[in-house]
């Protein structure tokens, strides 16, 4: 299994404060049955800056102590970049890094809102050949009261990642029946762990798989797994079924109204 959404390296963000904590979650994703992690370290989030070629200096350091413990699982670059009215000039600085040298680029909302600049910032990175992924869409308050805002995401060249934690109901049951509900609406295309720490936000793609096998059937691990995997070979991703429609919205009503 490939693991594309990962706080792994020591020292450079809110995962791991050493070398030693870095190896147990190592060991826990092996133990997992993973075998590919994307490190994704938090840059530009208002409180860490990761550059690409520090990221890629650490990348290199870990996967060195990696390969002492014979280990069969490889650390991959990448960051998990917040997305900002900046961001197409720290690409153009070349402080960005996609995931796996792909076409691909993990981006992170804002927690309370989705700026009004980043259906434009999807879209002018699709013209330069990059394809955004939203982290942990579930996450977003806005668009958690409004799933059309993902919808439009989605719509202008966007791709969106579930965190795993989130559809096995750690995270509470209300992320839980988000998370699911917006995979039913065909509007994730990955679910990853989004790992900080062996103990709390841990590596668990195999609990999580199974439980979407229970909830949404095979098909969707085949098709999730398949997507991982992609990234990492930079292949194209198709669109699960029919993408979340406007004529929806009353569906999103009922379902919303759950929670308010």
């Amino acid at each position: 299994m490939i693991d594309i959404h990962s706080h792994i390296i020591p020292f450079v963000d809110d995962g791991p404060p050493d070398w030693d904590i870095a190896i147990q979650m190592a060991k826990q994703a092996y133990a997992d049955g993973i075998r590919g992690i994307v490190a994704t370290p938090h840059h530009k989030s208002g409180r860490y800056i990761n550059p690409g070629h520090e990221v890629v200096q650490w990348v290199g350091l870990l996967n060195e102590k990696i390969q002492e413990m014979n280990m069969d699982l490889v650390v991959f670059t990448g960051q998990e970049v917040r997305v900002h009215a900046e961001l197409l000039a720290s690409l153009r600085n070349g402080d960005l890094l996609n995931l796996h040298e792909s076409r691909y680029m993990l981006l992170e909302l804002p927690s309370t809102s989705v700026p009004t600049y980043a259906e434009d910032i999807v879209y002018e990175l699709s013209l330069l050949g990059i394809q955004a992924i939203i982290a942990h869409p579930e996450r977003n308050a806005e668009i958690a009261n409004n799933p059309m805002l993902l919808s439009r995401l989605i719509e202008a060249g966007a791709l969106s990642q579930i965190t795993a934690q989130s559809i096995t109901g750690h995270f509470g049951r209300k992320l839980q029946k988000i998370s699911l509900h917006l995979c039913k609406l065909n509007a994730v295309h990955f679910v990853a762990t989004d790992a900080h720490d062996p103990v709390k936000r841990v590596f668990c793609l195999s609990e999580c798989y199974h439980y979407i096998e229970r909830k949404l059937g095979v098909e969707w691990i085949h098709y999730f797994k398949g997507n991982a995997e992609k990234v990492i070979n930079d292949e194209p991703i198709h669109q699960p079924r029919d993408q979340i429609k406007e004529k929806r919205s009353g569906l999103y009503s009922n379902f919303l109204g759950k929670f308010r």
